[in-house]
């Protein structure tokens, strides 16, 4: 089945992972939704989006605040009365500190920004996603998945890892409406996530362990993954060629989790 005239939902969209997706989707026909806090990179994006001969509209939302998530995704609903593809993808670092110098407000943040959002994301989608069936694709990461020497990054993996049981846990509640929901673990991408890392440095040295692959960390290409690589997976996740494939945890890092 095509994509052709579908709808997609994609937050933190401006940038990145979402960006890359939007992009990808609109080629083949997809109606983007695009949500982000930050409106000016999501004008490039619909006018990128546009001058390739696609559709997509803004919205201005900030993913951890119920009220505004769910008008986000009535407005995107009501705009082409459908939704069927839903890529809760929005997401920061957050403090990066010990756990013994995190504030209980910074881990808030960090746990709010990416676990609170992708619940929020798909709770408000379910509706409108049970009309048709879809599917759902979740960001989450290979830290606090398969990788654990983030050092400082409690709060994040945390999320990370809950982002996955949340994923599983949708998958199987969902499925009786035909609703797919699946997770990947990208690995270092080429993005700007660092922009939203608050990190305390000095502090970190106390909690390090010395780590060192004299030949690099990322076996596969020997750099960081790019944008539009993870921006194929979620295609892939949205389209029928995955139509058999629900509550499953897909790494996408060049095998730099397996060292």
């Amino acid at each position: 089945m095509s994509l052709q005239n579908k709808v997609a939902l994609i937050t933190g969209a401006g940038s990145g992972i979402g960006r890359a997706a939007a992009l990808r989707l609109a080629k083949e026909g997809v109606k983007i939704g695009l949500v982000d806090l930050k409106e000016e990179k999501l004008k490039q994006v619909k006018q990128d989006i546009e001058s390739q001969g696609g559709e997509a509209m803004i919205t201005d939302t900030d993913v951890s605040d119920p009220k505004r998530v769910e008008q986000s995704v009535k407005e995107i609903y009501e705009k082409w009365n459908r939704l069927d593809y839903v890529f809760a993808n929005a997401g920061i670092n957050g403090t990066v500190a010990p756990i013994e110098d995190l504030s209980p407000e910074e881990w808030d943040q960090t746990i709010s920004t990416n676990l609170k959002s992708t619940f929020l994301t798909v709770k408000y989608s379910i509706p409108h996603l049970k009309v048709n069936g879809g599917s759902v694709v979740i960001t989450s990461s290979i830290n606090g998945n398969r990788t654990f020497k983030g050092f400082g990054m409690s709060a994040y993996s945390s999320s990370k890892a809950a982002q996955v049981a949340f994923g599983k846990m949708a998958a199987l509640e969902l499925a009786r409406y035909h609703i797919r929901v699946n997770i990947i673990c990208p690995g270092a991408i080429e993005t700007n996530i660092g922009q939203n890392t608050f990190p305390e440095k000095e502090n970190l040295e106390k909690i390090k362990i010395p780590i060192e692959y004299p030949e690099g960390g990322q076996p596969l290409e020997h750099k960081a993954g790019e944008p539009e690589q993870v921006a194929d997976l979620v295609h892939f996740l949205f389209s029928d060629a995955s139509n058999h494939i629900t509550g499953t945890k897909i790494f996408i890092d060049g095998a730099e989790s397996l060292l």
